[in-house]
Parts: C-alpha cells; sequence; structure tokens
C-alpha cells in the first residue's frame, strides 16, 4: 500500500536530519521539504512590500497555510508516481486538529495510501542547544526572547493521531542524543518497512 509520511516535530529538533536519513533508508521514496517553498513566500513578501518575518500577521494571513496546501498537492501527485512520499513540515498546528488530518486520511484512502506520522521528540535543552549551534537568522528572534518563545511551543506528542490497533499511524522518533537516534531510525524504518 502506498504512505504518506509527514516528519514533524518543533524547529531544532532534527526534522531535517531525520526526514533526509529516513527517505535514503525506505525504498521507492520521493521526499519534499517545505522549506523548499521559501523562495516564493520571500517573493510574496517583497511584492507586497513586508519584511521578511514568518511570525507575522501578514505571513499567517497570506503566506503559511498555501506553503501547506502547495506541498500536499504536490505530494498527493507524486504518489501517483511511487510509493511513498516523506514531507519534512512542522504541520503544528495540523496533526493537533482531528478534523484536519479526518480529512488527509480522506484524500488518501480515494489513492489507496495510507498516512504515517513521525514525531521527532527532542529535549527542549537540546533544542535550544541546536539552535544556538545552526547559528540561523530564523532563530534570532527565538533565542533572544527564549523564555517567550518556547512557552507559545508544544512538545506534548499528539497522541490524539494514536490508534492503539494500527501500529504506523503515530511513530516516536527519540532524538535527544546519538543513541536514542540510531536505536529509533532502526526501529522506524524496520516498522515501515514490514507494512
Amino acid at each position: 500500500m502506498k504512505r504518506l509520511i509527514l516528519v514533524t516535530s518543533p524547529p531544532a529538533s532534527g526534522k531535517t536530519y531525520i526526514s533526509k536519513q529516513l527517505a535514503k533508508a525506505l525504498k521507492h521514496v520521493v521526499y519534499l521539504d517545505k522549506d523548499t517553498l521559501i523562495v516564493l513566500s520571500h517573493q510574496i513578501f517583497k511584492v507586497a512590500h513586508q519584511e521578511v518575518n514568518r511570525s507575522s500577521d501578514f505571513f499567517e494571513e497570506h503566506i503559511r497555510n498555501y506553503e501547506y496546501d502547495a506541498i500536499l498537492a504536490l505530494a498527493m501527485e507524486a504518489l501517483e508516481y511511487d510509493d511513498i512520499v516523506l514531507i519534512n513540515a512542522p504541520f503544528t498546528r495540523e496533526i493537533r486538529q482531528t478534523n484536519y488530518i479526518d480529512g488527509l486520511k480522506k484524500q488518501l484512502a480515494e489513492k489507496q495510501a495510507r498516512l504515517t506520522v513521525v514525531w521527532v521528540e527532542t529535549a527542549v535543552d537540546v533544542v535550544k542547544q541546536r539552535m544556538i549551534d545552526r547559528n540561523s537568522p530564523r532563530d534570532t528572534w527565538k533565542l533572544a526572547h527564549w523564555d517567550e518563545y518556547i512557552q507559545g511551543v508544544n512538545f506534548d506528542i499528539p497522541t490524539s493521531l494514536d490508534d492503539p490497533n494500527v501500529i504506523d499511524d503515530l511513530l516516536i522518533f527519540k532524538n535527544s542524543n546519538d543513541a536514542q537516534y540510531q536505536q529509533s531510525m532502526h526501529d522506524i524504518v524496520t516498522i515501515l518497512e514490514e507494512e
């Protein structure tokens, strides 16, 4: 059966690295990264004479949801041509909205595909250190206002996605240290290849 894999987590949890390594480890995978669409988003900011700020009301109203719509449209198209599509994107709100996930599952069922969410679980102190280490402009505000920023981030596992009778609907990828990473990579690839 075909499969859409969403690799999700708060920022700096290791989502991109894990997504790429999972895509390399599995067979017949199309890898999609929502960040690839940022070039288009920056153009929208520019044309609208807005400061590039992915935390702004402008971004929320005119860009954010369209990025998700675009990456999912690409994924649905790609499922026509290969067995697995893996999307690297936060989906921070969407994975906690039952109606959104139900709608996505219904769309996938029409393509004889199933949904797997891989949640990257990383300790908050490790996340902060990774932000410091990667030294990216997108993290400047977050690090300068850490207490304020972190209060708005939900690190809880989205357990509402988990049907206890389904082994591969929600998979937790523990990623606070190398040993956890190695074990999770092995376990998750094994589950995904068996199904």
